[in-house]
């Protein structure tokens, strides 16, 4: 039996509310079908999308969350890339069991590097061996990186992440996906659409700005849509959690430091977290925070110090993270879970003179945890627009340069999510562009079970 091609967006931070802005996703739900999705304990991109495509929790997959600390390198990493991370029969394995030769296209979906897939696409920038970083993709087969580069230009990293992120990162990924839908057919196609993320993040979920991105990515995905109906493409919309307004940052690192069980080491003048010579630290993602505690005898203490740090909710010990599917070596001894208005920071020093030289710039892979503060051009520096430009300048001719222009404070940050919804309006939507295949709730472990049927594979 053949099956039903199908392509699945992830249309980050889309819920209910938005999709009043988004006419040709909202004609999706209506004319098709429409369900309230339900997200994973941390609701963050890495773990959700990994429990999407296994149908486990991170108990089992192992995704705790964006990042976390790797106890046998005595390192925290966030935003890693390689599949082999990922616990658990994935969607594409069990897809093949029943149809072998069943082909998939991962277009930007996280752990892409490494994945059993047959067309990958995935950001990959060009470290130089001199410190330059220039935008790059990295894709399979590997001729498919001139293809796309060939006919979209070369990858917008910089409007990826960072204070210019914006459509046009999201544009080249659904223009990648058009192409690879005509030119290569696959059975599946997975498409990651991060757009939603940034002006919510940046100005709250009900801002008029936050409104205008959601309809520029609904105009965006409209050739995409209509592409999937002429090929005859079943059409999955989806969305890890929802963003909710927040206006104040939780400074968990300085409270463990002040309480005596954060370290740090110093070198030329700049402090960095000393993760192996710590008591306790916190692994800041969004709006919940793995807490681990290298001693079992400290953590009634510990957890004591954030019970009293004002804008915490929720502190999770074994239990608790059993409860919520979250028991696994990867996580820390406790979870921090923030007020509904409040989210984490990563810092950790307690004089901005001491902060390490990456607090500026935007360095997803070497903070110790998430920094929104990236989105943003320091308002506190007269000169940033000008240090702007002059990198910009050097990086255009060749040379090296320092984008040092990410405020050090997270008071402009208007957007959060990671905890689990309190209300359905700011909860994850679940659409499909066939009538009545969706019942009225979807968990996120029934995602992959779901895929499955659509395609005609259950």
């Amino acid at each position: 039996m053949t099956p039903t091609p199908l392509m699945v967006l992830d249309v980050v931070g889309l819920t209910p509310a938005l999709l009043e802005h988004m006419p040709h996703l909202q004609s999706l739900g209506r004319t098709g079908s429409r369900a309230e999705l339900g997200t994973v304990l941390p609701a963050v991109t890495c773990s959700a999308q990994s429990t999407f495509l296994t149908g486990t929790l991170p108990a089992d997959h192992g995704i705790v969350g964006n990042g976390w600390y790797f106890r046998d390198l005595g390192e925290v990493l966030l935003w890693r890339q390689h599949n082999g991370l990922v616990g658990g029969d994935k969607l594409w394995d069990a897809a093949r069991r029943r149809h072998p030769g069943y082909r998939v296209a991962n277009i930007c979906w996280w752990y892409a590097m490494g994945a059993d897939v047959d067309i990958t696409v995935t950001p990959r920038p060009v470290y130089h061996a001199d410190g330059r970083k220039e935008p790059d993709c990295y894709t399979q087969p590997p001729a498919l990186h001139d293809e796309l580069t060939t006919a979209l230009g070369t990858f917008p990293l910089f409007s990826y992440w960072g204070p210019g992120a914006g459509i046009a990162s999201s544009q080249w990924i659904i223009d990648a996906a058009a192409h690879v839908n005509r030119t290569h057919h696959p059975d599946l196609t997975l498409v990651y659409v991060p757009h939603l993320d940034y002006d919510l993040q940046r100005y709250g979920p009900h801002d008029p700005r936050a409104h205008a991105a959601a309809t520029a990515l609904d105009d965006a995905l409209a050739p995409l849509l209509a592409q999937a109906r002429a090929q005859g493409r079943t059409v999955v919309a989806l969305s890890e959690y929802g963003i909710t307004t927040v206006d104040h940052p939780v400074d968990i690192n300085r409270a463990l430091r002040r309480a005596g069980y954060l370290a740090v080491h110093t070198q030329a003048g700049m402090e960095y977290l000393d993760p192996a010579a710590s008591r306790a630290f916190a692994v800041a993602d969004h709006q919940v925070a793995h807490v681990y505690v290298r001693d079992d005898t400290d953590i009634p203490a510990v957890r004591q110090v954030l019970q009293d740090l004002p804008g915490i909710a929720h502190v999770l010990d074994e239990a608790g993270k059993k409860d919520n599917g979250l028991d696994h070596p990867r996580s820390g001894e406790l979870l921090a879970i923030a007020d509904a208005d409040a989210w984490f920071t990563y810092y950790y020093w307690l004089d901005d003179a001491a902060a390490p030289d990456f607090a500026r710039l935007v360095e997803i892979h070497r903070k110790p945890g998430y920094d929104p503060a990236e989105l943003f051009l320091d308002p506190h520096d007269p000169y940033v627009k000008v240090k702007a430009a002059t990198a910009l300048a050097r990086k255009k001719l060749g040379m090296r340069y320092r984008m040092a222009v990410v405020p050090l404070d997270g008071d402009a940050v208007r957007g959060s999510h990671g905890r689990l919804p309190d209300h359905a309006q700011d909860a994850p939507v679940l659409l499909c562009s066939t009538p009545g295949a969706l019942p009225g709730q979807v968990a996120a472990t029934d995602v992959k079970a779901l895929l499955l049927r659509l395609a005609g594979l259950h």
